[in-house]
């Protein structure tokens, strides 16, 4: 087969690496340079691809004679031949949704901990407002939240399956399991090297609280979700943004339930993702069903019925769907939700995967009504899929213009001059819960449910048509007006974004407002 040359890229326009030079090929360097053999293979072709040559090419192998192409594509990485270059539309949408990040101040990050995210404090309102918001949605579906480690040894990890064929992409850890504490408090020296590893995915974790105790048919389904951060090894060459990361979170959740539940709920996952992306405005999805990979485990039997199962729950969505063949995780298929950006760009959010190998392999059991052990199927599903990666989403679809519910810059206080400024901040004390001044003495416990908002105050020593010019770049759903007759009628004048017309109201009226459009999701 003739190869054809390429190029490893990782932002548009920009040649990072050219092997040309660089010498006989390490097994490293061969696993990171991927080799295109043809247009649309996926990463794991590729990443398998690249495992293998790294085995068997000997370092007399010169790496001139291969190239590799890594390409940004809207808001996710794919490989692509250099026949294949992206568009100017593209492009102008990754430095857009890059200029929103940076001006809204959403989010940062440090060469010293690449593929980390740090949210600062807008972004961290952002993330914290879609955890809330998917918390009450679980909640009304039955699911229970849980809090699990981090790090494991690598035991679990080989009773999951994960360590056979997961470890390249985990990160691994070496602790040091101490001897026993003496009498008088000294420990020993004698110390074991323990094998762990960060957790790439809570499903051995689940199994293992499922595991804890006897179970009964009377209380499936068990339904778990976990927002424990996770880490996966990218290749830091793959590394974007908010969109391909080492550590992230997910609204991760595993159902425990008799077989005869499956089809109930597999509905229900798929009527949460739906009730979710209504909301926000992302309801033109598409479904896809990844079938099994050429690397799995279990019999291809259970694989069969797994895959029929996922086919009946499509069909009775309504939704039209299409077959990704060989794209399933390697314990089981998959249905993926895939999503449209501004520019008609798909990306894969939401997955649900029906799982009959865990539960084999962690020896899950329920008593059942005839008093036998039976195993229960494991469901994993995410609707946001990766939390960062949904914001990034979510950046480009609103484009910085956020609805009020989520907006991390709901209202913004002005003064008219600086005698309106003590008036301006207990109206913004008010709304937001939120002490603006140094005096801490009588502050009151803050009460557990109540609605506060994200309202700032203009403090400035700049004319108020400058402070107003900034709050609309800023996109801050409300500008507050305040002067002399709000202040000696206790109300304000609101402006809402996108509108000259403005209204005056009291602050519990403006309050009353604010909670409306909240519990809309307006």
């Amino acid at each position: 087969m003739k190869l054809r040359p390429e190029f490893l890229v990782l932002k548009p326009g920009t040649l990072i690496v050219d092997f040309r030079a660089a010498g006989p090929i390490s097994r490293e360097a061969m696993y990171m340079s991927i080799v295109m053999l043809k247009n649309g293979l996926n990463s794991k072709v590729l990443n398998c691809l690249a495992m293998l040559l790294s085995r068997f090419l000997t370092s007399a192998v010169r790496a001139k004679k291969w190239h590799s192409m890594y390409l940004m594509e809207g808001l996710r990485a794919r490989y692509c031949s250099s026949t294949n270059p992206p568009d100017q539309a593209t492009i102008n949408q990754l430095e857009e949704v890059k200029s929103i990040s940076n001006q809204q101040k959403l989010y940062m990050i440090d060469p010293t901990t690449p593929g980390s995210i740090f949210f600062l404090p807008h972004g961290a309102r952002l993330f914290n407002k879609l955890v809330e918001f998917m918390k009450v949605q679980q909640r009304m579906f039955g699911f229970e939240e849980v809090i699990t480690p981090v790090i494991y040894k690598k035991d679990l990890w080989k009773r999951s399956g994960h360590w056979a064929h997961y470890k390249r992409d985990m990160f691994e850890v070496f602790g040091a399991d101490h001897g026993e504490q003496s009498a008088d408090g000294d420990m020993s020296s004698t110390e074991n090297k323990s094998e762990y590893s960060l957790k790439p995915m809570n499903c051995p974790g689940h199994c293992l609280i499922f595991s804890r105790h006897e179970r009964s048919f009377r209380e499936l389904p068990i339904r778990l979700t976990d927002y424990s951060p996770l880490h996966r090894n990218e290749a830091s060459g793959a590394l974007t943004g908010l969109t391909r990361v080492r550590k992230f979170h997910q609204d991760d959740g595993h159902i425990f339930c008799m077989p005869d539940q499956v089809e109930t709920e597999m509905n229900s996952c798929l009527k949460l993702i739906d009730t979710v992306y209504r909301i926000f405005g992302l309801d033109d999805y598409e479904l896809t069903l990844s079938t099994r990979p050429e690397t799995f485990i279990g019999t291809v039997e259970v694989w069969d019925r797994a895959e029929a199962n996922l086919k009946e729950a499509l069909n009775r969505s309504g939704k039209p769907w299409t077959v990704n063949e060989g794209d399933g995780a390697f314990y089981g298929p998959k249905i993926d939700i895939l999503v449209k950006d501004n520019l008609g760009k798909q990306h894969q959010t939401a997955t649900i995967q029906l799982d009959f190998q865990l539960p084999e392999n962690f020896a899950l059991e329920f008593t059942t009504s005839s008093g036998t052990q039976h195993r229960p199927v494991m469901i994993h599903r995410a609707i946001y899929g990766s939390i960062e990666r949904f914001m990034a989403i979510l950046i480009d679809h609103y484009q910085g213009k956020w609805p009020f519910w989520i907006n991390p810059r709901q209202a913004l206080v002005i003064p008219v001059s600086a005698k309106h400024a003590e008036y301006a901040q207990s109206v913004a004390e008010k709304l937001s819960g939120k002490l603006f001044t140094s005096n801490t003495e009588s502050v009151p416990a803050g009460k557990l449910g109540a609605q506060v908002f994200n309202v700032e105050v203009a403090l400035q020593d700049e004319p108020v048509n400058v402070r107003i010019r900034r709050a609309i770049s800023e996109n801050y759903s409300f500008i507050l007006m305040v002067g002399d007759r709000e202040v000696e009628s206790n109300t304000v004048t609101m402006r809402p974004r996108g509108s000259r017309a403005t209204q005056t109201v009291t602050v519990e009226e403006l309050h009353q407002h604010f909670c409306k459009l909240q519990n809309e999701y307006a």
